[in-house]
């Protein structure tokens, strides 16, 4: 693999025959998207209720100024590790149909089969794929708030993310749920909103 390798644990030891494993696996990526820079690959063992949950895989891949994320959750450690590269095969391909669509001119549609060497089960199942578009266009006022009031608000709408002014930073922010059930807050670096 020419890309960087990157493997992190939290509370977990990574033993040298799980390290072997990844790179094997990981070793594939860069036949799919050959200008790979990193592979990221973040293990970790959380406490949930269920046992299914507890074995985390997040895999961050870093290609030409693009990143792709994928997560899976499972009972076993190299479950999870199969399921999330099996899924970063998906957003590869997602990825570079896009790409592909954008260079032919095309707004829509996906890239042809022979131009994305991807496992076979992979194209199969893009194929049967919809083409996602935008049916609902939301336009709501943004209220100055603190970031506790907003995830108070977020609370009460039941929603996952809340956007909102935060006049401590005069930026607008993002907050959302996180997988942990923990908050986030995102802010743009250098776009004000004007007062």
């Amino acid at each position: 693999m020419a890309a960087q390798l990157v493997l992190k644990g939290k509370n977990l030891d990574i033993t040298d025959d799980l390290r072997q494993y990844i790179e094997k696996r990981a070793n594939k990526l860069d036949r799919y998207l050959p200008d790979l820079n990193e592979v990221r690959i973040d293990l970790s063992v959380q406490r949930t209720r269920s046992s299914q949950d507890r074995q985390v895989a997040q895999m961050t891949v870093r290609s030409n100024g693009a990143i792709l994320r994928a997560e899976e959750r499972a009972e076993e450690m190299s479950v999870a590790i199969d399921a999330v590269i099996e899924k970063m095969y998906r957003q590869i391909a997602r990825y570079k149909g896009k790409r592909v669509d954008r260079w032919q001119g095309h707004v829509t549609g996906r890239a042809e089969a022979d131009d994305l060497p991807l496992p076979s089960e992979v194209l199969e199942e893009l194929a049967g794929e919809e083409e996602r578009r935008i049916v609902r266009t939301k336009r709501f006022s943004v209220s100055p708030m603190t970031e506790d009031e907003a995830v108070e608000q977020m609370e009460l709408l039941g929603h996952d993310f809340y956007i909102f002014y935060n006049p401590n930073h005069g930026l607008l922010n993002v907050l959302y749920r996180r997988h942990d059930g923990n908050y986030g807050c995102w802010s743009p670096s250098g776009i004000n909103v004007p007062q």
